[in-house]
């Protein structure tokens, strides 16, 4: 049986998307996602809203299976499953694909975006659009972008002017652009993992970090760090992806029916998000643990006019044309 069947597959081109979804003709493709956080999440909410609606229109076709909180596969090896098919859909944060495209980076640019709303114009815009494509040749599509949400600047010491943060040692997520971005203001930097940072900002290995709302609340990061500056200077996303030859292989009726189900997942997934976070922000300011410093217009034009030089620095990994696309989504609001 198992001879005939690559026998076939190898004469016959129609039978690829059999293959690569290891289904047999009449049975449902599966598709498993995997994830490493809580279904409590909206990554969580989102898969389990992606397995309900697909099944629900797509029933007897497709199959989703969800695997939440690394029970499948972690942050170390999610990306090599994918890439060998034992996985078909993951979502990791966009810093986890520089191995793959430096591009991504754009969104890392220290106050290139200014808000949330811009983001969103930039992703739904060519460009933005073409970023999901990037990585094709390493057998990784995005599908789409989910939110987690836009960072803020917490600190031992008020940051209302970039030299406020000299000397500070900061935490960060492995990247050069984040390096960079706190080089530039005199800072240091340590990379340190999510689980790690309450303590180490508790001891004062590091005086500062950056967070979405709902980072610095769930970890309850704001009762060990007296001020927090809303600079919305980046972005924190995830990208949903699939093993490249899977998901072309899905035949194109039923990855067109796909395809509109993630937008649909999509939309509820960020609307989740940005009210998390704008809920968070109200829990942490209600508290009283800590000093919210909300920054003026000409405030905030300091600050990006201090980390252009960032901008530069990585425009020829990321892209001068991606860069210029991302800064013009901002120039209605500007206006």
């Amino acid at each position: 049986m198992l001879k005939s069947l690559f026998a076939s597959a190898a004469c016959a081109l129609l039978l690829v998307s059999t293959s690569a979804h290891g289904a047999q003709p009449g049975s449902p493709i599966v598709i498993k996602f995997s994830h490493v956080v809580a279904d409590d999440t909206p990554k969580g909410h989102g898969a389990l809203l992606f397995k309900q609606l697909v099944e629900e229109r797509l029933e007897g076709q497709v199959q989703v299976e969800v695997y939440p909180n690394s029970t499948l596969y972690g942050d170390a090896n999610e990306l090599e499953a994918l890439a060998n098919n034992q996985v078909q859909l993951l979502a990791p944060s966009l810093a986890k694909f520089e191995q793959y495209t430096k591009q991504l980076q754009v969104f890392d640019l220290p106050f290139l975006f200014d808000d949330l709303e811009a983001v969103n114009r930039f992703q739904k815009r060519s460009k933005g659009r073409q970023l999901l494509r990037s990585m094709e040749k390493h057998d990784i599509v995005g599908l789409a972008y989910w939110h987690n949400g836009m960072k803020q600047l917490s600190a031992t010491r008020p940051l209302r002017v970039p030299a406020d943060a000299a000397g500070l040692n900061f935490r960060i997520q492995p990247s050069g652009v984040l390096e960079a971005q706190f080089a530039q203001i005199g800072a240091k930097t340590q990379k340190l993992p999510f689980a790690e940072v309450f303590n180490a900002l508790k001891s004062g290995t590091v005086q500062g970090a950056e967070n979405p709302w709902s980072n610095i609340y769930s970890k309850q990061l704001h009762q060990v760090q007296p001020y927090i500056t809303e600079t919305n200077h980046g972005v924190l996303d995830y990208m949903l992806v699939s093993n490249a030859k899977f998901w072309y292989g899905i035949p194109h009726r039923t990855r067109v029916e796909l395809e509109a189900i993630i937008d649909e997942v999509t939309y509820a997934v960020n609307r989740e998000a940005e009210a998390l976070n704008n809920a968070d922000r109200a829990r942490i300011q209600a508290s009283g643990s800590t000093q919210l410093i909300t920054l003026n217009p000409a405030e905030r034009e300091a600050w990006r006019a201090a980390m252009r030089p960032v901008w530069q620095q990585f425009e020829d990994q990321i892209g001068k044309d991606v860069i210029k696309a991302a800064e013009a989504v901002n120039r209605k609001q500007r206006q």
